[in-house]
């Protein structure tokens, strides 16, 4: 993979290049860049090939940068991220994360990938990660409450993430309960938290965001709802793949700590205003039934308020699914 990323790497301009110059530039044969170009177009990534000038990009691709993905980081961000990893290639970024918490992460962890073979939505679904298209981000944080504390972290990270792509010129951003990111009723990213820990505590969360920013019209096709990315809504003048992440990073680190100290308080106000289901009618899926009533909003927990049966009952996340009613 790391050889395919330094290929993306050099034709990231957009402009043709030749076999002879990629192979120069790599330190290989004519035809082992022509099979790594190969192994390019399997990835989904869509390459022009013309005789007498070479090999070019659709369209540019921006591939992650450390250096700029820090450059959107305020002084308490650039204090609070110890380490930022970027990865051309692996399973899930909150997998990874998890999987190394037995090591000793330390809070505010961060991983970033350019492609993921096996990314999760909640309830074990797929979702959809092709390569430099989208932000795949996951953020590693201790806290050092018990899980049912945390009830409500999703909801102050899917905060989080509306404010930074509004940092990014992004309007009309709404929210989901519990962890969607809309744009018009189209599914724009998603949340996905991830504990590990004691009944007591400490708790260990990995939380992982996915924002779509130029998805690949085939790739999106395998996705099972209406879908948008910020190509869409912003033609001609799509953020940076490095400003979005770095800012939903910026956002997200003081969001975890200040949710440390204070709990999901400081965040309902912001998110019942971006409330997208608020006095509407919906269906709850939970795991032996469904409930449908009127959507009232979130408690001061951050669980999700709804009108049935005459009553206004509250329903924390977990395995839980809500939809609109036609």
């Amino acid at each position: 993979m790391e050889s395919l990323y330094r290929i993306v790497a050099l034709l990231a301009d957009g402009r043709f290049h030749s076999g002879q110059e990629l192979g120069s530039a790599l330190g290989i044969s004519r035809a082992a860049v022509w099979k790594q170009l190969k192994a390019l177009d399997a990835l989904g990534v869509e390459l022009f090939s013309v005789r007498g000038r070479g090999y070019a990009l659709a369209s540019p691709v921006e591939l992650l940068d450390r250096a700029k993905i820090r450059g959107q980081l305020d002084t308490v961000g650039r204090k609070s991220l110890p380490e930022l990893e970027i990865h051309p290639q692996i399973e899930s970024t909150n997998r990874y994360l998890m999987g190394r918490v037995a090591a000793g992460l330390r809070p505010g962890h961060a991983c970033l990938t350019e492609r993921q073979t096996q990314g999760r939505g909640r309830r074990g679904r797929n979702w959809v990660s092709p390569f430099a298209a989208n932000v795949y981000l996951s953020l590693y944080w201790r806290f050092p409450f018990s899980p049912s504390a945390l009830a409500g972290l999703s909801l102050a990270a899917g905060v989080s993430a509306a404010m930074a792509l509004e940092d990014a010129g992004v309007g009309d951003v709404s929210l989901k309960w519990p962890n969607d990111l809309l744009w018009r009723e189209r599914k724009l990213g998603g949340i996905l938290l991830e504990m590990a820990g004691e009944a007591s505590g400490p708790c260990h969360v990995v939380i992982g965001v996915g924002i779509n920013v130029a998805m690949p019209a085939a790739a999106g096709a395998g996705i099972d709802q209406p879908w948008v990315d910020l190509a869409t809504i912003q033609p001609g003048a799509v953020p940076s793949r490095n400003r979005v992440a770095g800012l939903l990073l910026n956002h997200l680190l003081r969001a975890v700590q200040q949710y440390e100290a204070r709990g999901v308080s400081p965040f309902i106000d912001q998110w019942q205003t971006r409330d997208a289901t608020a006095g509407q009618p919906v269906e709850l899926r939970l795991p032996d039934r469904a409930v449908t009533g009127i959507a009232r909003g979130v408690d001061g927990q951050g669980a999700l308020l709804l009108e049935h049966a005459g009553t206004v009952e509250p329903f924390s996340s977990g395995e839980v699914s809500l939809r609109l009613r036609p």
